[in-house]
């Protein structure tokens, strides 16, 4: 273990027996929400310190086995079990390692939230809303993978199927976390179903991934910032069809930020789901500023949430796809685009993982 981890460990360590004297004082148990906070944080830190002193057992037990198989005077049988004692040793340690390096990790409040995915057609006029719609039922079958509801919030059709901007909210544990590093431009690579002469063609969709806001903790919106219309719902007809003005469209007039919901059958209901749309845009817009005048920030794309950048490339003639930020390149396309995203997103955790365990290291030097 590098020591600047193991500095950092040791930093738990005392931590840990400070919390224990302040969740011990009778005017912290008095304050209720201050005595919460630290609880919480004694319950981390205690995981934490436990499994570092695990580590740290282990990294003794495997020092005397060591010492124990290299004495001359020792017979084969205790030679033997020194010897399995040092590969179940070098086992754990090694889960222990990875473990540590994970719980050290500043963790992003936003990963546990629910998440709008909003899908936008660009560059490839009908092609590019056919894609659009590729992408809507890769995520909505990757949810379903994950064990995660979904549901369409506000939609704009494309005449020959696909859509020209679509807006999926997904409600589950860490969705966010998940799908955040989808942000960005998707670029598609293959022959047109409206081609006649099978040409290979190039169109670009824009998905852009925020997190649901905590109504507590919410920005407050003035009501007279806000111009709310009503209309009709569009549809595909039949017996659902929709027979008022229920669909909502929200405008923060400062920033000129527009969302709109048609999918429930109440206006009431569209009007509080536009609500909460409109109020992670501008959340985002306001953590993008934030991120834009911090000399700090990170250079990774990950996470950026720029629409303008190429994240990634389908190309269908070859059933690859290609993560453009880490030099990804996986020949499994149709199975991805059928929400088998798994390798895709791990790969990306990883990688921002490395990031911030790197920038740990240099913090710590």
């Amino acid at each position: 273990m590098k020591s600047f981890l193991r500095a950092r460990l040791e930093r738990y360590a005392v931590r840990l027996s400070e919390l224990d004297f302040l969740l011990s004082r009778e005017d912290i148990m008095r304050d209720m929400s201050q005595f919460l906070v630290l609880s919480r944080e004694h319950s981390d830190v205690a995981q934490l310190v436990s499994r570092y002193q695990r580590y740290v057992a282990r990294e003794n037990d495997l020092a005397a086995a060591r010492a124990l198989q290299a004495d001359p005077a020792v017979d084969a049988d205790m030679a033997e079990m020194a010897q399995e004692e040092i590969a179940s040793a070098e086992t754990e340690l090694a889960q222990l390692h990875a473990e540590l390096q994970r719980m050290l990790l500043p963790k992003d409040p936003d990963d546990a939230r629910n998440a709008f995915v909003e899908i936008r057609a660009g560059t490839g006029g009908d092609e590019s809303a056919l894609f659009a719609g590729d992408l809507l039922r890769m995520y909505a079958r990757y949810c379903e993978r994950r064990g995660w509801k979904t549901e369409i919030i506000s939609e704009s059709p494309s005449e020959l199927g696909g859509y020209k901007e679509v807006v999926l909210r997904v409600v589950g544990d860490q969705a966010y976390g998940a799908l955040k590093f989808e942000s960005g431009g998707h670029r598609v690579q293959r022959v047109p179903a409206t081609e006649t002469q099978g040409r290979i063609h190039t169109s670009a969709c824009t998905v852009a991934v925020l997190p649901e806001p905590d109504e507590q903790e919410a920005i407050k919106i003035n009501p007279a910032d806000l111009r709310i219309d009503t209309y009709r719902a569009s549809g595909a007809g039949g017996q659902h069809i929709n027979k008022t003005d229920s669909a909502v469209r929200i405008t923060h007039i400062p920033t000129g930020i527009v969302a709109e919901c048609q999918d429930g059958r109440s206006q009431h209901s569209n009007k509080a789901q536009a609500l909460k749309v409109l109020t992670a845009r501008i959340q985002e817009k306001d953590r993008s500023e934030r991120a834009a005048k911090d000399a700090a920030e990170r250079k990774s794309l990950i996470g950026s949430g720029d629409r303008s950048d190429r994240i990634r490339t389908y190309n269908f003639p070859q059933g690859r796809l290609t993560d453009h930020r880490i030099n990804l390149t996986l020949y499994k396309l149709l199975a991805i685009m059928e929400g088998d995203l798994d390798d895709v997103v791990q790969a990306l955790q990883a990688y921002e993982a490395a990031q911030q365990l790197a920038e740990l290291e240099v913090a710590s030097a």
